[in-house]
């Protein structure tokens, strides 16, 4: 598991969407990619994204009906159409239907970064705990403005917990954000993590760990 932002794209056309794919993972973003309407259902019934990317004109439900049925669901998902439609009514047509921006095919790979992390940082305010700032989306963790330097599997670790402030986690979900899962990794992970930022991170016993409430 990973605390990365989280896209999930739907587009059929083979080539386009390999291209998309490797423009997305080198921001280090985590991208699912699916070619129909009906994908999309399945994957959003069993995984939550930070930003959806629909195509319109795909196989069995198209890119409007998709959403429809997602906003109707009351998913609030930030979603960008990409499309080569570009009339006035097709983009009434798909504002009408929840979506938050349009991007016109052929499009400029920098323009499409530009415009993603522009609506993620709307829709993914930092976290903060004291002095202790966390940026989810530029992946940065603040004390007293200067960045602190942990590795992908502390800030996965760390940012576990500032979304679960003063919650008791389990220690196999800790597990799950490790590459070698141990309770003395664990530990060590953790220790770390107290030592660093200065939080105070207390253990229950045989359970889990929980970051005290400031």
């Amino acid at each position: 598991m990973s605390n990365k932002i989280k896209i999930l794209l739907l587009e059929d056309d083979t080539i386009l969407a390999q291209t998309m794919v490797q423009i997305l993972k080198l921001e280090d973003y985590d991208v699912t990619l699916v070619s129909d309407g009906e994908e999309v259902m399945d994957a959003t019934y069993e995984n939550r994204y930070d930003l959806y990317l629909f195509d319109i004109n795909v196989p069995l439900l198209n890119g409007r009906d998709v959403l429809k049925l997602l906003r109707e669901a009351e998913d609030n998902t930030p979603t960008f159409f990409i499309t080569a439609l570009i009339d006035t009514k097709s983009l009434l047509e798909g504002f009408n239907c929840g979506c938050d921006d349009y991007i016109k095919k052929p499009f400029d790979p920098d323009e499409l970064l530009v415009r993603i992390k522009a609506i993620l940082k709307r829709k993914n305010p930092v976290i903060k705990y004291g002095d202790i700032v966390f940026d989810l989306l530029e992946n940065r963790v603040l004390k007293d403005d200067k960045e602190v330097a942990l590795g992908n599997v502390e800030k996965d670790i760390f940012a576990l917990f500032m979304k679960n402030i003063d919650v008791t986690i389990e220690k196999s979900t800790f597990f799950d954000y490790m590459n070698r899962p141990s309770e003395t990794g664990l530990r060590v992970l953790i220790s770390k993590l107290k030592k660093i930022l200065d939080v105070n991170i207390v253990n229950t016993k045989g359970i889990g760990y929980k970051l005290e409430k400031i």
